[in-house]
């Protein structure tokens, strides 16, 4: 059985769902920052499906989306080393991960 454009879509639909439905519902920093994580690596993986599966005039797929996920890549990284610098300033502050806890930005 051969892969298809739907089951990569339903798969990145279901991961993007679990990390929506975690950001909703959990309440604990490092988890709703994994499941944000899981959310954009689920349309990192909706954009090299569609990359692959775009076939150019010549036959061969198209990777501009792939090279587009590269730099999500990065930018995500960035994004963990600010957003877990912030989580751990916020740790020694209020000695809690919780987020109904925080209530405010300032110290």
């Amino acid at each position: 059985m051969s892969l298809t454009l739907n089951h990569y879509l339903f798969a990145s639909g279901l991961l993007f769902s679990i990390g929506f439905a975690g950001v909703l519902l959990r309440r604990n920093i490092l988890t709703i920052f994994m499941c944000l994580e899981l959310m954009l690596n689920s349309a990192n993986l909706s954009l090299v499906a569609f990359s692959r599966f775009n076939v150019g005039p010549e036959g061969l797929p198209n990777y501009n989306a792939q090279i587009l996920v590269f730099f999500i890549i990065t930018v995500a990284a960035a994004e963990v080393a600010v957003g877990l610098a912030i989580i751990v300033a916020l740790f020694r502050a209020r000695q809690t991960t919780h987020v109904e806890d925080i209530s405010t930005l300032k110290f």
